[in-house]
């Protein structure tokens, strides 16, 4: 098996690989190489024709491929290498250096192994099966993920079905909710077993409200009528426990049941590594330079947590190549130092990104971004250092489909005393 040594390794070439990339690049790093399973550089955004990306990054509304066709001239310009058709298998460290080895294979080279000093995790995140989902039924023709019917109608040119019924209210059903609607189809209805939506306020205004198609919060499928193909699913009210309420069940006929329960982050490959895992987000804890637990290694994009614009995923994954250009250069503080601030979530404030921070490498700003548990209206979002209040928010509304987020600044918290070689507790919660 073939070895080749490369400063930086960066896995995933979607919107958070490029960034990464293309930032190490401008930081100075040269010797990079971008790992990518599939056939061609962008990511999932190849297959999101609707428009409403780049809005923060590039001041205009592009598509999905039009905002990832922006970072891969970046890529080209810049000269950055990438392997395309190549599978990751497995990452390890090197007992004997600080090294990390990552074990890959492609039909040019079969299986091979890149010596890195560092890496960038952006593997992103994929949708959660309908095995987790445990709906009762057969498993007839005509259920598929939102995400598999968009690359059915986007990128191949076909339609899944043309009676619809969408099962979770994330942004990709809410968005194929519209383009079924106008391939043809009928979409009868969106259930979303919460309370609330998992998507965001746009999207539901857009995609359901505009046309007519209604969002029932609180329901869930409780059964799939057919053997071959899909005819028929019924639908339930469900109470505070989550379990449908006898009595309420609605029968709508349908020849395609798609999915949109959640997303999860691609992590197999962090775990193998040793990453520590945040049990919220399901992707690895951070600290303020998006570095992970094991040294030279560091996560941005939707592997970390997953976004809600991907103008945020790419503000985030420059950071991480640029820290880990950083990290290389021997300007970048060993992630096992300890950390002089934990932040911690309360009140309803369900993770953070990141989750601890070591004030020598503190930018004089720091975005920390979380999601919120339920729906907050008319509340305060406080961030306390210990038991002092540094800044207190009002927020007319706050909700999980939507990413909110606080900026620290170093110099407030050195006036409140955190300095290096200090121990402090930051904590963020809604009041």
């Amino acid at each position: 098996m073939s070895e080749k040594n490369i400063d930086l390794v960066i896995i995933g070439g979607g919107p958070a690989g490029l960034a990464a990339a293309s930032a190490a690049r401008e930081a100075g790093l040269q010797d990079i190489l971008i790992l990518e399973r599939d056939n061609k550089l962008g990511g999932i955004l190849n297959q999101c024709i609707h428009n409403g990306f780049g809005l923060h990054t590039f001041k205009e509304e592009l598509t999905g491929p039009e905002y990832a066709h922006r970072y891969i001239e970046k890529v080209l310009e810049q000269d950055i290498p990438y392997a395309l058709n190549t599978m990751v298998v497995d990452i390890s460290k090197d007992p004997n250096s600080d090294d990390k080895l990552v074990m890959a294979m492609n039909k040019e080279d079969g299986l091979f192994t890149v010596r890195a000093k560092a890496v960038v995790l952006a593997m992103g995140c994929r949708e959660r099966s309908r095995g987790a989902l445990n709906i009762p039924g057969y498993r007839p023709a005509g259920i598929y993920s939102a995400g598999t019917a968009q690359h059915y109608v986007n990128i191949e040119g076909r339609m899944p079905g043309k009676e619809v019924v969408i099962l979770g209210s994330g942004d990709i059903g809410l968005i194929m909710a519209r383009r079924m609607t106008l391939e043809g189809a009928k979409v009868k209805v969106v259930a979303e077993l919460m309370p609330y939506s998992g998507g965001l306020k746009r999207n539901i205004v857009q995609c359901l409200d505009d046309f007519g198609i209604p969002l029932k919060l609180s329901h869930t499928v409780v059964d799939i009528k057919g053997k071959e193909r899909v005819e028929g699913v019924t639908i339930a009210e469900v109470g505070p426990d989550r379990k449908p309420i006898p009595g309420t069940e609605e029968f709508y006929s349908c020849d395609t049941l798609l999915l949109s329960c959640g997303l999860i982050p691609e992590n197999e490959l962090s775990r193998q590594l040793g990453v520590q895992m945040n049990p919220v987000t399901s992707g690895p804890s951070v600290d303020e330079r998006l570095q992970t637990n094991v040294p030279g290694v560091f996560a941005c994009g939707n592997v970390l947590h997953v976004h809600d614009l991907v103008d945020y995923v790419s503000g985030e994954a420059a950071m991480a190549g640029k820290n880990a250009a950083a990290y290389i250069a021997g300007g970048c503080k060993n992630s096992s130092e300890a950390p002089e601030v934990e932040i911690k979530t309360e009140g309803g404030v369900r993770y953070s990104v990141p989750s601890t921070i070591h004030m020598e490498d503190m930018p004089d700003t720091l975005t920390v971004r979380f999601r919120v548990g339920d729906v907050y209206r008319d509340k305060n979002l406080v961030v306390y250092v210990d038991d002092t209040q540094l800044s207190k928010m009002p927020k007319r509304v706050m909700a999980p489909g939507e990413m909110e987020q606080v900026i620290l600044v170093k110099k407030k918290l050195e006036e409140a005393g955190v300095t290096k070689g200090s121990k402090h507790s930051l904590r963020i919660t809604i009041e």
